[in-house]
């Protein structure tokens, strides 16, 4: 997906949809976080020549959980937004959750910017990525095939946000941490 005129979500439609689903406020802390972090690693990459559409991760951001209080949260949600006509950020809501792989770097697109965000944001934060992995593990069931999957979902991650890395010329957590300048 590249810049276009396509019509996105605007905030004020995605707040109806949060009093519509019942948004609990730790959700949509939540929402804003992954957006904020999915849009500044899409303008970083933007400033290094690539074209990725910010009113798309927007919306797809402020949106990805919008249902989350309901089962299948996902599908609830892209049915959602596909029903009012936001065919592109449904897509991508309908895939957040198991997401995999990654684009490559030099074809990374929307979709990539705010499953990536997902990952690396806990609650209402930017924490990185092996704070986030540690915070699902606890959370998942203690079955090896669901730990292996995560790993190896993590070590895809890794690889991805070294090769962001190196296109942007600074670690994706100094972005965020201000570890780095």
């Amino acid at each position: 997906m590249t810049q276009s005129k396509k019509r996105r979500i605007s905030e004020d439609e995605v707040k109806k949809l949060y009093e519509e689903y019942s948004t609990p406020e730790h959700v949509r802390a939540h929402c804003r976080a992954v957006t904020d972090t999915a849009v500044k690693l899409a303008e970083a990459l933007n400033k290094q020549g690539y074209s990725l559409d910010l009113d798309l991760i927007r919306g797809a951001g402020l949106s990805h959980d919008v249902a989350r209080t309901s089962e299948e949260h996902w599908k609830v949600g892209a049915d959602a937004l596909e029903a009012l006509g936001y065919k592109d950020e449904a897509d991508i809501i309908r895939v957040h959750m198991f997401y995999s792989p990654f684009n490559s770097v030099d074809k990374l697109n929307e979709c990539d910017m705010v499953c990536l965000a997902d990952r690396l944001v806990k609650e209402d934060k930017y924490v990185g990525l092996d704070e986030r992995i540690e915070y699902i593990l606890k959370k998942a069931p203690d079955r090896p095939e669901i730990r292996a999957s995560i790993m190896s979902r993590k070590k895809e991650t890794e690889k991805l946000l070294e090769d962001i890395s190196h296109v942007i010329g600074r670690t994706v957590d100094s972005l965020f941490l201000d570890k780095e300048k």
